[in-house]
C-alpha cells in the first residue's frame, strides 16, 4: 500500500481555504480587466530552447525538464525537447514574437497561471506555484506613461484584496547606472554585480554588502562603498519628498538624468491616476535580481509585515524578445507570487477560512418528498443561488451537522409541519437563528440575506 502523500513543494488545499484563494484570484482578474488588459494563457511546458535563452537568470538553474516514458527509454546525452516554464515573462516573449503580426500595440496582457521551479526545499517556498502577471508590450517604442499607470494597477489590486496597508517602491535602472558610471564603474558585468548585491541589502544587511563589494571579484575602495551605500539609504515619504530627493541627488552623467526624469514623470502620473501617497515611496537601494530589467522597478511590501517580502515586483525591460525576434518589443510588467503570499498571510492570521461557495442546503427529510426538494432547489438555481441537495433522508442533526462542517450558511428544512402550513424553515447557521418563510418567497429572501451579507464583508 503506497502512502498518500503530497510532494514538497506544493501547495493543496481543503476546500474552504481553496476558495478563499480562488476569491483573490478572482478579484485580482477583475482588477486587471477594470485597467483593459486581456487575457492569455501559454502552455505548461515550452520548447526547451525558446525557454533557456539565459534571460531568466539565476531561476534558469531551477528549470524542471517534461519527458514521456516512450522518450526516456530513447533518450541520448543532451536537453530534453520540453521544458516547464519557470516563470510567465519569458513565455510572454515568445507568443508576442510569434503572434506579433496578429497582435494591437501596445499589447496589454494579462495571464494567471501555474508556473514551476526546483527551489529547494524549505518552509513556506514552493516548487508549483500561481503568477498573476499583467505586461505591456510596444512595438519598436514604449513610452514610460505605461510604466506610470502599473503602479496604479498594484495600488487597486491590494486595496481590494484589503490585506492591509502596503507601500509601492520605486528606482530606476537607469539611476543606478548613470550613478555607477559616475563613480568609475563603467563595465556592464560588474554592474550588474553591483546592482544585485545592492538589490540584497535588506536581506544580507549593510555590513556583509559593504564586505563582498570591498572583497575579490569588486576590490571597490572604501570611498566609493561609502558613496553606493549612501545612495542606497534614500527614501522618500509622498510626492514631495520623493521628488525633494530626486534634486538632493545632484548631477550626473546623461544616463543617471535619463532615469531620474523617468521617475519623476512617473511620480506626476502617479498622482494624476489618485495614487494615495502613502501609498508609495523612492528607494534607491531596489534592483531586481532579473538581468533583463533596463529601466522603473517596482517591489511591494505590506507595512505590517516585512518580513513576508516583496508582493508584488516587477519592472521595465527594452528588448526581452529579442532571442525570437528581429522586432524590438521594450515593455513593462508585474508579476504578484500568489501560491507564496496566500501561504503566507494565513500563517500570520490575516486570512480567515471562507464560507462555502453553495449557499443553501436543502434538506430531505422523507424519501418521498425527494422530487419537491429537487424541484425547489432548481428553481433556487434559477434565481441564482447556489444550492446543494440531500439526496438521501437522514436525521436533522445530522444534516445540519454537516452543513456547519462544509460552511453553509443557510440550511431550507420541509417538515410535515411546514409543508402542512405551507412555509419552509431557513436555519441560518453564522448567525445561530431559524426564521420561517412563505416557499413562494423563498428565493427572494435568501437573495437578500446574501447581498446583505456580501456588502457587509465587502465583496
Amino acid at each position: 500500500m503506497i502512502k498518500p502523500r503530497t510532494p514538497p513543494g506544493v501547495m493543496e488545499l481543503l476546500p474552504r481555504d481553496q476558495i478563499a484563494f480562488q476569491r483573490m484570484l478572482d478579484s485580482i482578474r477583475q482588477t486587471f480587466e477594470r485597467f483593459g488588459f486581456l487575457p492569455i494563457e501559454t502552455p505548461v511546458f515550452e520548447l526547451s530552447e525558446v525557454l533557456l535563452t539565459k534571460s531568466g537568470g539565476e531561476t534558469e538553474r531551477q528549470v524542471y525538464f517534461a519527458q514521456s516514458t516512450g522518450a526516456l527509454e530513447k533518450s541520448s546525452e543532451g536537453v530534453p525537447e520540453l521544458a516547464l516554464r519557470f516563470d510567465l515573462t519569458v513565455p510572454l516573449a515568445r507568443y508576442v514574437a510569434e503572434h506579433e503580426h496578429d497582435l494591437a500595440f501596445p499589447f496589454r496582457r494579462y495571464q494567471m497561471q501555474r508556473v514551476y521551479r526546483g527551489e529547494r526545499q524549505q518552509r513556506g517556498r514552493f516548487r508549483e506555484f500561481y503568477q498573476c502577471d499583467i505586461d505591456v508590450v510596444g512595438k519598436d517604442a514604449l513610452s514610460i506613461r505605461h510604466d506610470a499607470e502599473i503602479p496604479a494597477v498594484i495600488h487597486a489590486v491590494f486595496a481590494s484584496l484589503d490585506i492591509g496597508d502596503f507601500t509601492i517602491q520605486l528606482n530606476n535602472r537607469k539611476l543606478l547606472r548613470g550613478f555607477f558610471e559616475g563613480l568609475g564603474i563603467g563595465d556592464g558585468e560588474q554592474q550588474d554585480g553591483v546592482l544585485r548585491e545592492l538589490d540584497k541589502l535588506g536581506k544580507r544587511g549593510v555590513a556583509a554588502v559593504r564586505e563582498t563589494l570591498a572583497g575579490e571579484g569588486f576590490a571597490l575602495s572604501d570611498d566609493v562603498i561609502d558613496q553606493l551605500m549612501s545612495f542606497s539609504q534614500v527614501r522618500s515619504q509622498g510626492r514631495s519628498d520623493a521628488l525633494a530627493k530626486l534634486d538632493a541627488l545632484g548631477t550626473g552623467t546623461p544616463l543617471f538624468e535619463e532615469g531620474r526624469d523617468e521617475l519623476r514623470d512617473v511620480l506626476q502620473r502617479m498622482h494624476a491616476m489618485g495614487v494615495p501617497e502613502q501609498r508609495y515611496a523612492i528607494n534607491l537601494s531596489i534592483a531586481r535580481g532579473l538581468d533583463y530589467y533596463t529601466g522603473i522597478v517596482y517591489e511591494t511590501t505590506l507595512d505590517a509585515h516585512p518580513q513576508i517580502g516583496s508582493i508584488c515586483s516587477g519592472g521595465r525591460y527594452d528588448n526581452l524578445a529579442g532571442h525570437y525576434t528581429k522586432s524590438k518589443l521594450p515593455g513593462v510588467g508585474i508579476s504578484i507570487g500568489l501560491t507564496r503570499l496566500f501561504w503566507q498571510l494565513r500563517e500570520a492570521g490575516l486570512i480567515a477560512t471562507a464560507d462555502s461557495s453553495v449557499d443553501v442546503l436543502v434538506t430531505l427529510m422523507r424519501d418521498e418528498d425527494l422530487d419537491h426538494a429537487l424541484a425547489l432547489s432548481q428553481r433556487l438555481r434559477a434565481a441564482g443561488l447556489n444550492v446543494e441537495t440531500q439526496l438521501e433522508s437522514r436525521k436533522l442533526a445530522k444534516q445540519l451537522q454537516y452543513a456547519d462542517r462544509a460552511g453553509i450558511r443557510f440550511v431550507v428544512i420541509r417538515g410535515q409541519d411546514e409543508i402542512a402550513r405551507g412555509v419552509v424553515a431557513v436555519k441560518d447557521l453564522r448567525r445561530g437563528e431559524q426564521f420561517e418563510v412563505a416557499e413562494s418567497d423563498l428565493a427572494s429572501t435568501l437573495l437578500v440575506e446574501r447581498e446583505q451579507s456580501r456588502a457587509l464583508a465587502g465583496r
